[in-house]
């Protein structure tokens, strides 16, 4: 079983060593890297391209790692009883099966996905260690022992909102997916637009990069936004000649709201374009 990309997703050869060691060791593979830069889409790829189930846990600020394993709904068993329901009397209707939980018990080996593992609480990561590790965990309710019957290939995202503690760096192999190069943006525009001009490419990666470079950039633009911003350049008919005599005074490109996501950063883009009206 190995990763080289696929028709879809454009993988460099660094980040598919990662994979293919990560699968090799069977290690959770810890993935960081700017957000928009195909984090999540790795996971959903290498399912495709192992054939294998894909098992998605997206974490929020309030998740907590029980919800992963499994959650006991007493209040419902609770209500239930005071309704005369025969089925208080099995304590497993009231298991709600988590994601690892789905992941352990597949019948064939899946991916399992932990997406933005930073959003949660710190101890989050710590509560997972030994189920992790030993890829099994005990349902207290039950008495069962839930036991993986193969390790499923774990794939872990991480924005860097927040440290994560060594111990559960320990047990991953880690990965960070570095922005994309010109050759490389130019391989992954090809596979979403295959179609498009080369010479509007040209230019608006250009601008794209340019845009990253400017000092003071708050929210520098990500691969996923650039792409959205071409097919918007495609959608208005705007071509490589307009992109490149565009009037120097006004430094923000057309529909830059595709690629600038807050009003600093336009605002200064705007100061810019008044400095270079001002000096010229």
């Amino acid at each position: 079983m190995r990763f080289e990309g696929t028709e879809n997703y454009v993988s460099t050869d660094d980040l598919s060593i990662a994979v293919n060691a990560a699968i090799t060791l069977e290690r959770p593979l810890l993935i960081k890297g700017e957000p928009g830069t195909g984090k999540t889409m790795l996971a959903i790829e290498v399912a495709k391209a192992l054939g294998a189930p894909l098992i998605e846990w997206h974490v929020k600020s309030t998740t907590k790692a029980q919800q992963g394993l499994y959650e006991y709904d007493a209040v419902a068993r609770l209500r239930d009883s005071q309704l005369g329901d025969p089925r208080v009397e099995d304590v497993k209707n009231y298991i709600r099966k988590g994601k690892l939980w789905e992941a352990f018990t597949s019948k064939e080996r899946p991916v399992l996905l932990i997406d933005e593992v930073d959003k949660a609480d710190i101890e989050f990561p710590n509560d997972l260690l030994q189920e992790l590790d030993r890829m099994e965990f005990h349902v207290y309710e039950t008495g069962e022992v839930i036991s993986a019957k193969t390790r499923p290939i774990i794939i872990i995202t991480s924005n860097n909102e927040k440290e994560l503690p060594d111990a559960f760096l320990r047990r991953c192999f880690f990965h960070f997916i570095r922005f994309p190069d010109d050759d490389t943006m130019q391989a992954i525009v090809d596979v979403h637009y295959p179609g498009i001009k080369k010479r509007l490419v040209a230019e608006a990666l250009k601008i794209f990069y340019d845009i990253r470079k400017a000092p003071g950039l708050k929210k520098k633009p990500s691969t996923s936004e650039l792409l959205d911003w071409l097919k918007l350049l495609m959608a208005e008919d705007i071509d490589a000649m307009t992109l490149r005599t565009r009037d120097p005074r006004k430094l923000i490109p057309p529909l830059h709201g595709a690629l600038l996501k807050n009003e600093q950063d336009v605002q200064l883009f705007e100061r810019l374009a008044f400095m270079a009206q001002r000096d010229g």
